[in-house]
């Protein structure tokens, strides 16, 4: 583990491909270059990375520092009213597994998805079902080292409240949470966007979950635009109506000498607003 935070963007931002890049091998040397330490691979619309190409960006990460994550497919949906759709999920959430670990990661962000005509108890109960059996499969094919990370989602309708997704995390030791900070702030109608507020999510891991996980836990960050229905659309650091805010989050990771991995979800600036992240958390550790 490291001892301080990780900081990347989610993706490939505008900025890569204007300077001339053209392919995701490049971004590793590019991110290293600008001092950021994780990446977080898309894989929203479907695994379909090759063994070989994955190794090669492995290397790349490896000489320049960054710790590689996964976002599974969107398309995941945990407890869904249909079995095959939910063994369909299983399959994305192994392929997602076995891309990461090829890529030198441990980490995969799960969506749960829809509550399935369900209610949020029963929901949250099937879904924490899937998780087992998910963990089961990657047990089977040597990937037990890969943690799940199930993340706060920012519809209202949606599976995926922070207690939803501490109550998957109780269930098996391995599973991190992904707090997505921009969708509990959607969620909660611009409630959780003041230090306190944050604080008050990092206890709740804490005490839920136990030191070692509230330490190390999973961020996904980003400004993000709501409506009564919860998340809209993703925003970029310079928008000054939406939050969250991130000074006050960076200000309690480090005076809580907290080391999650923080990958920024911004809409086309997700690099330069991680760099803007990882400069306020330094300038917080003093």
């Amino acid at each position: 583990m490291s001892n301080k935070a990780l900081f990347g963007p989610a993706g490939n931002c505008e900025a890569f491909a204007a300077a001339g890049y053209k392919h995701t091998v490049q971004i590793f040397s590019w991110l290293g270059q600008q001092g950021l330490t994780a990446y977080e691979y898309q894989c929203g619309r479907g695994v379909r990375l090759s063994e070989s190409t994955a190794e090669t960006m492995r290397t790349e990460a490896e000489k320049n520092g960054i710790s590689v994550s996964v976002h599974a497919p969107y398309f995941i949906s945990l407890a869904s009213a249909e079995a095959e759709k939910r063994d369909n999920s299983l399959k994305y959430i192994l392929d997602s597994a076995r891309a990461v670990s090829w890529l030198g990661g441990d980490r995969i962000v799960v969506h749960p998805g829809g509550l399935g005509g369900r209610s949020r108890e029963e929901a949250t109960a099937l879904a924490t079902e899937t998780l087992f059996r998910a963990q089961a499969l990657l047990d089977a094919e040597g990937l037990s080292h890969v943690h799940i990370c199930p993340e706060v989602m920012g519809k209202v309708n949606q599976l995926g409240t922070l207690e939803e997704v501490l109550t998957f995390c109780k269930a098996e030791e391995r599973f991190l949470p992904c707090v997505d900070f921009g969708h509990l702030n959607s969620r909660t109608f611009g409630a959780t966007n003041s230090y306190e507020a944050f604080l008050a999510v990092t206890d709740a891991i804490g005490n839920e979950l136990g030191e070692e996980r509230r330490k190390n836990f999973h961020i996904h960050f980003s400004k993000i635009e709501y409506t009564g229905g919860g998340e809209k659309k993703h925003l970029t650091f310079e928008d000054e109506l939406f939050g969250p805010d991130p000074t006050p989050l960076m200000e309690l990771l480090a005076k809580e000498r907290l080391t999650p991995t923080v990958i920024c979800e911004s809409a086309g600036t997700q690099t330069a607003d991680a760099l803007t992240m990882s400069r306020l958390y330094d300038g917080f550790l003093g």
